[in-house]
């Protein structure tokens, strides 16, 4: 248990941008209609599975439709 509590001060930190960058993208995923590759079901789909950090990072490389 000491070893997480030691951990804890970089833990916080990664998980609230873990959140804050897979909301971001799913607000972004929902709102738009066009994407480079795929469809909304595809990359909602990618960004839920791989939420630590792969999935939205994935979509902003390849799905994100630029504007």
């Amino acid at each position: 248990m000491d070893k997480v509590m030691e951990f804890l001060p970089f833990l916080i930190p990664l998980v609230i941008a873990e959140f804050a960058l897979l909301g971001y993208t799913l607000h972004h995923i929902l709102t738009h209609n066009t994407y480079k590759r795929g469809n909304r079901t595809l990359w909602l789909i990618i960004t839920i599975v791989l939420m630590n950090f792969v999935g939205p990072i994935l979509y902003f490389l390849f799905g994100k439709e630029d504007a």
